[in-house]
């Protein structure tokens, strides 16, 4: 328990409270720091120590039942003394609380994706057809044996003609990075971006030439191709994604950050996910399979493997 100095008097004690008010009478309760020692030390081991109360709280709250006023009370209590050391952290290390909570919603709703019929962004809606990422698209992938060295290649083709180069895994490990162009299709199927894919089936906006340059050119394709390798690389630590629901918010804040100049950086983090999942879900089963057949709907936001 929490061990108060004695409540000034404006201190709030009923009624709506919002954060900054909070944040000045919490910190107005707050003890004077121990003679040299970090004064960050002891409201951080209390916002320790009461998370682990609030623990035991809700394990009682198992144990009894959850219809027991009492134990309700005691969350109550264990989540007000949470607050207080949050509200008193953040004042030791110079920050706002109200600062705090807004930019946490903020990202939260980063990280939540509304349904396709709610909002859907397309960055070429304004451009020829013929410069416009496929609404709907069948491909294929294919596996062949290269007869000048022997090696195994993925070959991507649209209606029997071939989307780009033969691709092998470019590594001593057979890992089938040689069908990461699914990775591409699954982020023009969910984020309507990929210079990859623009690339791939000849749609670069052309009419225009500093989208062409700037979106669709050389080095936002070198930045999707980064995307793609660097998130193989998290994928193949992480059973590439299989079982996996949600990806780590630090690997969609370094693509964020790869992305920020570009027009996908409109885009929140959910919708990255997304397209990250969708796309290691295709994979999976191409690989599995040894190719197959896709089916790419920007309309619907899917990539299915026949």
């Amino acid at each position: 328990m929490l061990a108060f100095p004695t409540m000034p008097l404006d201190f709030p004690t009923g009624g709506i409270v919002d954060f900054a008010r909070y944040q000045q009478a919490a910190t107005k309760t707050l003890q004077p720091p121990i003679p040299d020692t970090d004064p960050v030390l002891v409201p951080l081991l209390g916002l320790v120590g009461e998370v682990g109360s609030l623990a035991t709280a809700y394990k009682k709250r198992l144990r009894d039942g959850a219809g027991l006023v009492s134990g309700k009370q005691y969350l109550r209590e264990e989540l007000g003394d949470v607050l207080w050391y949050v509200a008193t952290l953040a004042h030791r290390f110079d920050l706002d609380l109200e600062d705090i909570a807004a930019a946490s919603l903020v990202k939260s709703k980063d990280r939540w994706r509304p349904t396709p019929e709610t909002e859907r962004t397309l960055f070429d809606d304004t451009f020829p057809e013929s410069e416009r990422l496929p609404r709907q698209a069948t491909l294929e992938f294919m596996l062949q044996q290269r007869d000048r060295d022997g090696r195994t290649v993925a070959v991507l083709t649209r209606d029997g003609i071939p989307c780009g180069d033969p691709l092998t895994n470019a590594s001593h490990i057979d890992d089938d990075y040689r069908f990461h162009d699914v990775f591409h299709l699954a982020h023009a199927a969910v984020l309507g971006w990929s210079p990859v894919t623009r690339f791939l089936l000849g749609c670069k906006r052309k009419s225009d030439p500093r989208i062409d340059e700037a979106e669709d050119g050389g080095r936002a394709i070198a930045i999707e191709e980064g995307i793609a390798a660097l998130v193989f690389s998290y994928a193949a630590r992480h059973s590439y994604f299989e079982n996996v629901r949600h990806v780590d918010h630090e690997l969609l804040k370094t693509i964020a950050a790869m992305t920020s100049h570009l027009e996908v950086s409109v885009l929140r983090a959910a919708d990255w996910e997304q397209a990250i999942t969708m796309g290691y879900a295709a994979w999976r089963q191409l690989r599995g399979t040894r190719g197959g057949i896709l089916h790419l709907d920007l309309d619907q936001q899917t990539l299915t493997v026949e």
